[in-house]
């Protein structure tokens, strides 16, 4: 339950940053966006801000709803894996994948289930988001696994800004539509 009513879902002010909410969801404004607009200065950032990691960077969007979901999961932000577990799927990811989310930690070493790239990102998760701290093991695994430093660093950005949103929704108990 929400800890903190929602805005109402026919908002419209202040019009500018509703409206680039809206933009940026197709007509409607989600339960997050509801509970963001009760600070517009911080749904304006969150919008601009998660709108480029959603759709500017050059890390595939497998990889990047991967760790979106891995995350989710990892924090029980159930809001968030619901909104995403859709978009992996689209992405190319398959329902087992999702499936074996729920015991990440064992799942880094599944050969079966995820190539090298995936297990390199699922320990990534693992680490930034239960430890803080990743380990040089992990962050060479990493990089042999991307192409270049660009996605290395929008992986580990993901990960930190979905780590965000997670403990956002959380927090607060946004709740799924």
């Amino acid at each position: 339950m929400a800890r903190i009513p929602y805005q109402p879902q026919n908002l419209s002010e202040p019009q500018t940053i509703v409206d680039a909410i809206r933009r940026r969801r197709g007509g409607k404004l989600l339960n997050l966006d509801r509970m963001l607009l009760h600070s517009p200065p911080y749904a304006m950032g969150w919008n601009r801000f998660l709108g480029a990691v959603r759709s500017e960077l050059s890390l595939s969007p497998k990889l990047r709803e991967l760790a979106m979901c891995g995350v989710a999961v990892l924090n029980g932000a159930e809001y968030e894996f619901r909104q995403h577990a859709p978009l992996f799927l689209q992405a190319g990811g398959t329902p087992a994948q999702l499936e074996a989310l729920s015991n990440l930690e064992r799942e880094t070493e599944n050969h079966t289930l995820f190539d090298p790239q995936e297990r390199a990102a699922l320990q990534l998760i693992l680490e930034m988001t239960r430890h803080v701290r990743v380990s040089d093991e992990t962050f060479a695994w990493v990089r042999a696994t991307l192409p270049d430093h660009q996605q290395v660093v929008e992986l580990v950005g993901v990960i930190a800004a979905y780590n965000m949103v997670s403990r956002f929704l959380v927090a607060l108990g946004v709740e799924p539509e």
